[in-house]
């Protein structure tokens, strides 16, 4: 069981560190105009590709701890 966990385990934290990264990459290249954004028309495209990347980051680490838990309950 542990030989399909521990790969899985290391894809979900590597998906977690890109997300996090590519969350990171489009809050710095925000701009002005992106600050000054009139929020009647909606989210700017960066703000999106944030509020995206930010969920995937969230779901992988969540799917990451299960994976964990999996590894603790079938290591007893």
């Amino acid at each position: 069981m542990s030989y399909i966990l521990i790969p899985a385990l290391l894809v979900l934290m590597g998906l977690t560190v890109y997300s996090l990264v590519r969350g990171i990459a489009a809050f710095l290249n925000s701009t002005r105009l992106d600050l000054e954004h009139d929020p009647a028309t909606g989210p700017s495209p960066s703000q999106v590709k944030q509020n995206k990347m930010m969920f995937n980051r969230i779901l992988f680490q969540g799917l990451a701890v299960l994976v964990v838990a999996a590894l603790l309950a079938a290591s007893k």
